[in-house]
């Protein structure tokens, strides 16, 4: 079920390495130094498949956001970092990405121990993909070019722009993919001459810690990036809400969403918002249906269906509606849901027993509504928080569990009769998000037409993946703004133009 390679056993070595540095004393990353939070007070992470402590992690509050903001500020003006070349700023981040390659094992065992992931998952995707992204946005580092423009007006004219770093930056990550989106945040900000104050989430720490560590080995200017450990009721909320921060980025939820725009009107930060999904995947008549049920099935269990993007919707023509069941039910059924580090596990478990209770929740929701369970449902014994990969048929466009982001490996498959794209993106359409979609089809013209139908930032087309050059950003209730590509870096910076009469 995954294209990352296979792993036998988790290296030990680096394993060793992961359970020390957990064990160590966590502090906060401010202005270059690791700092006690002003309220002394800690919290616990646990590990998701076994519920074992994992470490106790520095809880930043509002009075630390204000440290860290001054810092930043302080690094947006200190010319160590404002008169840096951009070939230094590329050179930095280069060299962040081969220090992270050359730990890549020890990160993987973190990210597995906070996060739940298959840890050959976590090795052979995450890892290289995080690192991917720091090369591609130090390439990014020497581009960021203004324009030179013609005008109209009387008299003689040198009119050009320039692009300026927005600022002070506050991210904000998810806990489903916490290095890998950690770095897609970091990496454009700093590429752009930005000074961040980063927030993972409260569940998952760690590989953001490891980082910071990394960071202040490599040489950037103190206050140049800054970590904080916390809540989001806490932390996030400081964060959001301070004048001294210039934009925030955030990938979550889409009613945290709505509350950071709230938080971010009282000095028009600059917003960037990676929100939720229900992603349409669509088998059209002439589709490879083998390869089409692998890829679903990959699309919706991978990383336990915690991707914002999982094709949640499963359309299917009714020509190939019972091949297509009964290949990802097999596929279902089959799966070894375990612990990340059991060298056979397929699924990891979710990120919590309060997500499992929700994923269940909407499954027993939608069966008690008239769908049908053809694969799932079943309860996974032991300490950790797994839920079976499960899928519905017979479900109605009012039903919650197909309406509504579960974020888990939750699939509601339905048969469409159609051949006119219009009728079929109607139906992918019906939803208040936009993130993605995926169509499986050999038509060239089938795929142009829907491509170009379809509300979704991203569409792709027989499979495909991430990739650091592609933008990625959703239409509708799945947020503003893109990450990722020459958008992503654009938007951290902001364009002056400039007019001189000769």
């Amino acid at each position: 079920m995954s294209d990352a390679q296979t792993l036998e056993k988790p290296p030990v070595p680096a394993l060793d390495e992961a359970r020390r540095f957990a064990a160590g004393r966590h502090q906060l990353f401010i202005g270059g130094r690791w700092v006690e939070p002003q309220s002394g007070e800690r919290f616990a992470t646990h590990d998701p498949a076994t519920g074992a402590h994992v470490a106790h992690v520095a809880k930043a509050m509002a009075a630390d956001v204000d440290l860290a903001v001054q810092a930043a500020r302080k690094a947006m003006a200190d010319p160590a970092w404002t008169e840096m070349k951009p070939n230094a700023r590329a050179l930095l981040l280069n060299r962040l990405a081969d220090a992270l390659e050359a730990h890549a094992d020890e990160f993987a065992a973190l990210e597995t121990m906070d996060q739940g992931k298959p840890v050959r998952d976590a090795r052979f995707f995450d890892l290289p993909y995080a690192v991917d992204l720091l090369r591609y946005n130090a390439g990014w580092a020497t581009k960021l070019n203004g324009e030179s423009i013609s005008l109209s007006g009387p008299g003689t004219w040198h009119a050009f722009t320039t692009r300026e770093p927005v600022g002070v930056v506050a991210q904000i990550v998810p806990w489903n993919a916490p290095i890998a989106m950690a770095v897609a945040k970091i990496a454009p900000a700093l590429a752009a001459g930005c000074a961040v104050i980063l927030k993972p989430a409260e569940e998952t720490p760690m590989t953001a810690l490891r980082l910071a560590h990394l960071i202040a080995d490599i040489g950037f200017p103190d206050g140049v990036f800054n970590l904080l450990t916390g809540f989001g009721e806490s932390a996030g909320a400081a964060l959001t809400a301070h004048p001294g921060v210039d934009k925030v980025t955030f990938t979550g939820s889409t009613e945290v969403g709505r509350l950071i725009l709230q938080a971010a009107a009282g000095n028009f930060k600059r917003v960037t918002l990676e929100l939720g999904g229900k992603t349409p995947c669509i088998i059209l008549p002439d589709a490879d249906v083998p390869r089409a049920i692998e890829g679903a099935a990959r699309s919706i269990f991978g990383n336990a269906g915690q991707i914002c993007n999982a094709g949640s919707r499963l359309f299917i023509h009714q020509r190939h509606y019972d091949e297509v069941v009964e290949g990802v039910s097999k596929i279902a059924e089959a799966m070894k849901v375990g612990g990340g580090f059991e060298a056979d596990t397929q699924m990891g478990p979710v990120i919590s027993a309060t997500q499992r209770d929700r994923i269940r929740s909407y499954v027993e929701g939608g069966v008690a509504a008239g769908a049908t369970l053809r694969a799932g449902g079943r309860e996974i014994g032991g300490p950790g928080s797994f839920v079976a990969p499960t899928i519905l048929t017979d479900t109605d466009a009012q039903m919650a569990v197909r309406r509504e982001e579960i974020f888990g490996p939750v699939l509601c498959a339905m048969s469409f009769a159609e051949e006119d794209l219009e009728a079929i993106a109607a139906q992918a359409n019906a939803s208040d998000y936009g993130l993605g979609a995926i169509l499986w089809t050999n038509n060239l013209s089938a795929a142009h037409g829907l491509a170009r139908k379809l509300k979704a930032g991203t569409v792709r087309v027989n499979g495909g993946g991430l990739d650091p050059a592609l933008p990625f950003g959703g239409f509708k209730q799945s947020g503003w703004g893109r990450e990722n590509g020459r958008e992503g870096i654009d938007a951290y910076t902001e364009v002056k133009s400039i007019a001189m009469a000769l």
